[in-house]
């Protein structure tokens, strides 16, 4: 026993004395740190802050950069938060995990903030078996060679490979084939990862012309053409602008150009990706309606535009030149995008104050296709910061056949609104290429949530409709909405955006009913 003690007590001096001198070692390490902090605080010039009150004032960087991802936890109101409030992330959240999206003890959404929507309930809602299966959306229907049709009304918006990981990208691709809604590529071009779920697939030809480009930059019909052979790849969108920067082309940082993103898009390794502010060869409402002309012509399939819209001189002439050269040359589809930002890197004073946001943008459009006896031609998409139904139906309320959404299939992958898109930080590993980031990210469970909130969204929507009157959401119209304006008092739409009539001089040059 006295053996056993001392065998105990000389382990445990032995143990005291080497945690002593680790100890001591850390303790000279941390003090050496302060001092090479402190002198090194005290010689630079470049912050205020850190000279005035060296190694203390460092704190004050650590928690601003904290602050982006706790702030939402523990000061944010439900309903204050920018760009998307917790209730709003809250909902998609639900629904993406397919749990009970209900709540209880009434709204904790004032009904006097200005810009929101009141929906108009109907007196005698239909009954259940009333209500209609949703109607099939046609695009290019005698004008394509390959016309498209849809009964999803909710699809995702532009997200291209690059701005998204490998991972991210299957989820939606996977997840876009279960709801049976489509994927737009974005700018970035067509990888095997988008055809990989077998989705139906929107093309978008960005300024850049990435993955339809020749050696020197411009659109190539071989290449155009390869595209168009994927069955899955349905339409091809010619976009002007986006969103997140109008006026300006897409950045993608160098860090995020890996090989496969670079042979996707016909680019150098390593090298920031910046896409020109507009198509060099598209400098007139001509051009573009050559450029829709050609891209139909050579796939076979529905083409289109995106755009936020700005100076609206331009639509007139659209329309009027539509006219003026044959309905073969007009867009399939005009996608509107809203000008209050989107999920690229871009600069703050685009994001914040460039272009119209969609509750103006939408209905203009509408409107001037409609004076000018086009809306039946063209198909109307609305895009921008639509992820609740509550957006959705006011979209469809205001003139759109059909939504999409970024963000909102962001969020349903899991994205924490961290604000870390522009970089190669995003903890959830949706927005970087960083392998480490990427592992929390399954594809296979993501996909599956993917699913879920389109499949809940449109459901939702419905509810929306029938309790509007109407038997299926695209018979919501502006007599179903009102906006609540500034002084906190609602309006109707209908009055706000009233119904405008096709001018004489331009009725249809030929039926077009059942496009």
């Amino acid at each position: 026993m006295e053996m056993e003690m001392s065998v105990l007590r000389d382990f445990a001096v032995g143990f005291l004395e080497v945690s002593s001198l680790v100890l001591a070692f850390l303790f000279a390490i941390g003090i050496l740190a302060i001092a090479y902090m402190y002198i090194v605080d005290v010689l630079q010039t470049e912050q205020t802050i850190r000279r005035n009150y060296p190694v203390i004032g460092r704190f004050r960087y650590f928690f601003e950069h904290l602050g982006e991802f706790f702030r939402q936890y523990f000061f944010a109101l439900d309903r204050e938060e920018l760009p998307f409030n917790r209730a709003q992330r809250s909902w998609v959240y639900r629904a993406a995990k397919n749990i009970d999206n209900t709540v209880a003890f009434g709204s904790t959404n004032p009904l006097n903030h200005a810009g929101d929507f009141i929906f108009l309930n109907g007196a005698f809602p239909p009954l259940d078996e009333e209500v209609q299966p949703r109607s099939a959306i046609e695009f290019g229907r005698g004008y394509a060679r390959t016309p498209y049709a849809t009964t999803s009304f909710f699809n995702i918006s532009a997200m291209s490979f690059g701005a998204l990981s490998e991972p991210a990208i299957r989820a939606l691709s996977h997840g876009a084939k279960a709801a049976g809604v489509w994927l737009n590529t974005g700018e970035g071009g067509l990888s095997t990862l988008h055809l990989e779920g077998g989705c139906d697939v929107v093309f978008q030809i960005g300024t850049a012309k990435y993955g339809v480009r020749d050696e020197n930059g411009q659109l190539c019909d071989t290449r155009l053409r390869a595209v168009a052979e994927h069955k899955q790849v349905r339409m091809f969108e010619i976009k002007l602008s986006q969103g997140a920067k109008p006026g300006k082309g897409g950045i993608l940082p160098g860090e995020k150009v890996t090989e496969v993103i670079a042979s996707t898009r016909g680019i150098a390794v390593g090298q920031d990706s910046i896409s020109p502010n507009r198509h060099p060869d598209i400098a007139s409402v001509d051009d573009l309606l050559d450029m829709i002309h050609r891209v139909r012509e050579v796939t076979g399939k529905p083409t289109g535009v995106k755009a936020v819209l700005g100076q609206t001189d331009w639509l007139d002439e659209l329309c009027q030149r539509i006219h003026a050269r044959g309905f073969d040359y007009a867009p399939d589809f005009f996608t509107v995008d809203s000008g209050d930002g989107g999920t690229g890197a871009a600069p703050q004073s685009l994001i914040d104050s460039m272009g119209m946001p969609l509750k103006r943008s939408l209905p203009l459009v509408v409107d001037k296709l409609k004076l000018y006896g086009l809306r039946e031609r063209i198909r109307v998409v609305a895009s921008g910061k639509l992820i609740n139904p509550t957006g959705v139906a006011a979209a469809l309320c205001l003139g759109a056949d059909c939504v999409n959404s970024a963000r909102g299939f962001m969020f349903a992958l899991g994205c924490i609104q961290s604000l870390q898109c522009n970089k190669n930080t995003c903890p959830t590993g949706i927005a970087t290429h960083d392998r480490d980031l990427q592992k929390g990210l399954d594809p296979t469970h993501k996909s599956r949530r993917v699913a879920s909130y389109a499949d809940n969204m449109m459901h939702e929507v419905e509810i929306i409709a029938h309790s509007c009157g109407v038997a299926e959401p695209r018979l919501l119209r502006r007599c179903h909405v009102e906006v609540i304006n500034e002084m906190g008092v609602s309006e109707a739409m209908s009055e706000l955006y009233p119904e405008v009539n096709t001018l004489p001089q331009y009725l249809p040059s030929r039926d077009v009913s059942a496009a």
